[in-house]
């Protein structure tokens, strides 16, 4: 149950992670949403690095893109979208983001059910000296019932 009925965040406020060069500030998790969604505001540092495509077993995400260019692969289909464009993809389907472009992006990702804690550990694996593997990367995805896509 959460602790107050109601919260506010302003830009780059909320519970913060860091992973992959990308900065994200959770407005809603898990704890707060009773496990239902979350939502954070993350930034995508220019030609930044995608996650490895992937799909969310039982899962759904969506994405609305507030500055700069973002790059989807959905299903096999490349993307690129700007301030305005909303993207959802629902569970089971292969996907992957990121920044291509030489400026800077930010978006809103959803999560429903909450994914938040997935995001907590990225953050310890990016934190290190060393950059995970993608295996590395694999594997804490498959403890979140992701599992790896084609293409």
């Amino acid at each position: 149950m959460p602790e107050q009925p109601f919260y506010v965040f302003g830009p780059g406020e909320g519970e913060h992670h860091e992973a992959r060069g990308s900065h994200m500030f959770f407005k809603a998790t898990a704890e707060t949403t009773g496990g239902r969604f979350s939502l954070m505001e993350r930034s995508l540092p220019p030609g930044g690095r995608m996650p490895p495509p992937h799909v969310h077993v039982d899962c759904e995400e969506a994405y609305y893109v507030l500055d700069g260019q973002v790059t989807f692969v959905v299903d096999g289909s490349e993307m690129t979208k700007g301030p305005g464009t909303f993207v959802l993809v629902l569970g089971g389907t292969g996907h992957t983001f990121g920044n291509r472009s030489a400026g800077p992006a930010r978006l809103l990702v959803l999560h429903s059910p909450a994914l938040d804690a997935y995001f907590a550990e990225l953050e310890a694996l990016w934190q290190r000296a060393t950059p995970p593997t993608v295996e590395e990367e694999r594997a804490l995805m498959n403890r979140h019932s992701m599992r790896p896509a084609e293409g």
